[in-house]
């Protein structure tokens, strides 16, 4: 069904039945008082047509597609299949890995935390993980006989609070054929080792990070600790005081780290068989499987309805129904670059923003106009290795999330949507 075909009796029972499903606040004008850029009928057609045709080709089996704008759904839609082995339609109450979209979850929890006077961006992780203090550089030296040593070397400051909500602090995430650190990384298996938050910081203070703290933005292990660093002010695991402050209150009842009951095995999206892959090495979980590592940089599993209520309440400002999660300031700090020119951070290789986009507190945040085009600055915006994606453009009022398992096809599909969304909107 196309989203905006002329029998609209169809389209408006799946607008409300999707109204149930997320909520709605009411309508709010643009950023700044400017008119908020509408999506054209012409051009959601052809975003339905792609994602059509990339379920048809076989590159994926499903996908689901929301975009909300001053409050209301203006266009939802499910593709496909959840799974090819079953043949099961997509559908909202598809779970799906979120995997890297767990980050600003859990810097949303932090900042709760920093607005209560019990956290502070620059406190030393030390001060809450005490092995953190111990901490060494590993810096790659060739001596004279052209060997290559990992040398050891002190820290110029401590890693804060702050290093780790905007991936600073040094901790990258391991592969092979990265460099010596990172290769300790690997050997260390962190993925795979299932540990609890605790013993997993542990492990980690164990190994040297990779550069010295503030000095390049460089992608890894940083929101796992920082979701240790909640449980030990909380007193409480990380999905228990997710559950209490966040998901239970916004109605995010899907929303966990595994999929605990088997009356839900069959609602959890699959890849297509062939393209399970995250790396050589790792395969997408198995979200059936119960795990101990609730890994607040990478664990969670959730499906469109319970992220629509989160990023509603980012675009609110930190507000949903009534209920005030962060303050306005709190957001917009989130919201900005913490990684300019300004601050001398270099950029690792793989800096996944793009170059038209910094950092923030949790976020991708656009910082200028990518060429050709009219996208908003200010859009912040972040993915995950399985697929899925949102992005939040304040001044349009307007959030989209997809919801898709595809490690190979990600980057490709989103630039695509991404583009064809704006072009709907006349950016």
């Amino acid at each position: 069904m196309k989203p905006w075909r002329s029998d609209m009796s169809g389209r408006r029972a799946l607008i409300a039945a999707l109204v149930v499903l997320v909520g709605v606040v009411g309508a709010r004008a643009g950023s700044e008082g400017r008119p908020a850029h509408s999506l054209s009928p012409e051009g959601l057609a052809k975003v339905s047509d792609y994602i059509r045709n990339e379920v048809a080709t076989g590159k994926i089996p499903g996908a689901i597609l929301l975009l909300q704008q001053h409050g209301k759904p203006v266009y939802y839609e499910n593709f496909g299949v959840r799974d090819v082995a079953t043949g099961i339609s997509m559908s909202a109450d598809t779970i799906f890995r979120l995997y890297s979209m767990s980050k600003p979850v859990t810097s949303v929890m932090a900042m709760m935390l920093v607005e209560e006077g019990k956290l502070a961006l620059d406190d030393p992780v030390s001060k809450y993980i005490p092995a953190f203090a111990g901490m060494k550089v590993g810096v790659e030296k060739k001596a004279e006989d052209g060997k290559v040593a990992l040398v050891l070397e002190p820290l110029d400051r401590p890693v804060t609070i702050k290093d780790l909500l905007r991936h600073t602090s040094g901790l990258p995430y391991g592969y092979y054929g990265g460099g010596a650190v990172r290769e300790l990384y690997a050997e260390a298996n962190l993925f795979h080792s299932n540990l609890g938050n605790a013993d997993f910081a542990a492990k980690i203070a164990t190994l040297p990070l990779v550069e010295q703290p503030g000095t390049v933005w460089d992608y890894g292990f940083s929101t796992d600790v920082l979701g240790r660093v909640i449980e030990v002010i909380s007193g409480k695991t990380l999905l228990q005081f997710e559950r209490e402050r966040l998901l239970d209150p916004l109605g995010m009842t899907e929303t966990a780290f595994f999929v605990a009951d088997p009356a839900k095995f069959p609602r959890i999206a699959e890849p297509m068989p062939e393209d399970r892959n995250i790396n050589p090495t790792t395969q997408v979980r198995d979200v059936r499987l119960p795990i101990t590592w609730e890994s607040g940089g990478a664990g969670m599993v959730g499906t469109i309805g319970d992220y629509a209520r989160f990023a509603q309440m980012l675009l609110n400002g930190g507000t949903y129904e009534g209920r005030r999660y962060l303050k306005p300031e709190t957001i917009a700090l989130m919201a900005s670059d913490h990684v300019g020119p300004e601050t001398k951070i270099a950029r690792d290789h793989n800096y996944y923003p793009g170059g038209n986009s910094g950092f923030g507190l949790g976020f991708a945040v656009r910082t200028s106009v990518p060429s050709g085009t009219s996208w908003p600055t200010g859009e912040y915006r972040w993915d995950g290795v399985g697929g899925t994606f949102f992005f939040i453009d304040p001044e349009d009022d307007l959030f989209g999330i997809f919801m898709v398992q595809t490690p190979s096809q990600r980057g490709r599909i989103q630039l695509a949507l991404k583009t064809l969304i704006y072009q709907a909107m006349g950016r």
